[in-house]
């Protein structure tokens, strides 16, 4: 008998002693996956490999004021110690993709120290108006456990299908100013209700310049990433929901940044645009269009990257957008004959904005290019859809007729910039709170009606706007 349990004793701490080792070397998806670029034929996507199944919790009280700050922060904790990190981890990924007995796989992909430990993969000759079953496999070596994660996606429909669209935008969100302390934010909750095709980020999707850190190294930088993406709300919102994103200021340096600025603190612009390429993994520039079948057509802009310095005196070679842009806009706008043009842009073209402000078409400093971009998009028939403010809006130009539809921010505690109670003329609904904005194109007695549609961040309808061509 005594053999006998001197034996069991073995094999058990045997079994323990292999038991913990595995579970040293597995690997998590602890902040998700995106598939994003999406078009009718292709679409990418992305995921990072992580050390533990759950980020840090969140331990820290908040102030009780705009933006919730946390209080008594030690900005200089090890970034590990933080509230919602999730540090990274090296191994292998293997992305596939299947609709019925169609399956294509990635391969097994390396997960690096060098690129923050994401892996993406851009699938290619995908069929139009196709559901794909999305499984993830990451191991942390060649023989090491696998972790498994899945979603699904739809892609584009073909250039002359006469497909209908529903989609979801939204902008401005930082980590404290989460409003559901367990899942991050309401209204990734109340987007997913709405089952949408695509979803649009018009930037600001992290705040590298506020408290809880500062992300003035790539390191902290890097970590309000990988704090965002680990909410539960957005993961499980991406899980079956194509994105494609637009970054703006603070997803690059600063406030208001442009090529002048100062670094902030050890961050550079350099260092800004290479964590954005490691979180939107682009196969060109980040300017980019994509046809939603025979009726609408949607066009994402870049605006921090060919600027010219705001501060530089207002006049024709003064821009937002740079040459190239430019001449693609025009030329892509022309080329179209969707019925609906919706540009996404991360900053207003039309607004109005705060007499203080200096960095958007809708401000007197860039007010050249911004009497040309009005003129432009209005004789193209197009509507605008902006990030950056921080309260919702549907405006209409006096001059050109141009409509703009600001989704305001990602929660109510991060709305404020706007006096709630001023509504000026060029205003067809102003509310400075938190939520989304809807746009569903649909098809009455044939004909293709375009629905603008403001919610609260619980998913409640405010304001609609119906658009006939």
């Amino acid at each position: 008998m005594k053999v006998f349990f001197n034996r069991f004793l073995f094999f058990t701490v045997l079994f323990l002693a292999f038991y913990v080792k595995m579970a040293a070397q597995q690997v998590y998806f602890t902040t998700g996956f995106k598939v994003s670029e999406l078009s009718s034929v292709h679409a990418t996507v992305w995921t990072r490999l992580c050390e533990k199944e759950k980020p840090n919790p969140v331990v820290h009280q908040r102030l009780n004021q705009v933006f919730r700050h946390p209080i008594n922060f030690d900005e200089n904790m090890p970034i590990a110690q933080m509230d919602g990190s999730v540090l990274g981890t090296a191994g292998w990924v293997r992305i596939t993709l299947q609709s019925g007995s169609f399956k294509i796989s990635s391969g097994w992909l390396p997960a690096v120290q060098e690129q923050d430990f994401t892996v993406f993969y851009t699938f290619k000759d995908l069929k139009p108006n196709t559901r794909y079953e999305v499984r993830l496999e990451g191991k942390p070596t060649e023989k090491g456990l696998v972790q498994k994660a899945a979603g699904n996606f739809t892609t584009a429909p073909a250039i002359d299908d006469k497909k209908e669209l529903n989609l979801t935008t939204s902008t401005c969100q930082y980590f404290w100013s989460h409003d559901d302390s367990l899942k991050g934010f309401h209204t990734y909750q109340s987007m997913a209700l709405l089952k949408p095709d695509l979803f649009v980020q018009t930037g600001d999707y992290v705040y590298y310049d506020k408290p809880g850190p500062m992300a003035n190294t790539p390191e902290k930088a890097r970590h309000k990433w990988h704090a965002m993406d680990a909410w539960p709300s957005l993961k499980s919102f991406y899980q079956f929901t194509p994105i494609y994103m637009l970054k703006d200021d603070h997803d690059l340096l600063a406030d208001d940044v442009h090529p002048g600025s100062a670094n902030f603190g050890q961050l550079t612009i350099s260092d800004g645009l290479k964590i954005w390429h490691e979180n939107v993994p682009l196969a060109g520039k980040p300017y980019r269009t994509l046809r939603w079948g025979k009726d609408v057509q949607l066009w994402f802009l870049e605006g921090r990257e060919y600027r010219s310095n705001n501060d530089m005196p207002d006049g024709a070679t003064k821009t937002i957008w740079g040459i190239e842009q430019k001449n693609w806009l025009i030329n892509t706008m022309q080329q179209s004959d969707a019925t609906y043009k919706i540009i996404f842009s991360p900053t207003p073209i039309v607004g109005p904005d705060r007499g203080t402000k200096a960095d958007n078409h809708s401000n007197f400093a860039f007010k050249t290019e911004g009497d040309w971009a009005r003129e432009l998009l209005s004789g193209q028939k197009a509507i605008v859809v902006n990030g950056d403010r921080h309260w919702q809006y549907v405006s209409k130009d006096a001059s050109s007729g141009l409509m703009e539809f600001g989704s305001g921010p990602v929660s109510d505690f991060h709305a404020q910039g706007w006096p709630p109670n001023e509504k000026r003329p060029e205003h067809q609904f102003l509310r400075v709170a938190g939520g989304f904005l809807g746009i569903k194109m649909v098809y009455e007695q044939q004909k293709p009606i375009l629905y603008m549609t403001h919610y609260d961040v619980m998913g409640k309808k405010l304001h609609e706007e119906r658009i006939k061509k």
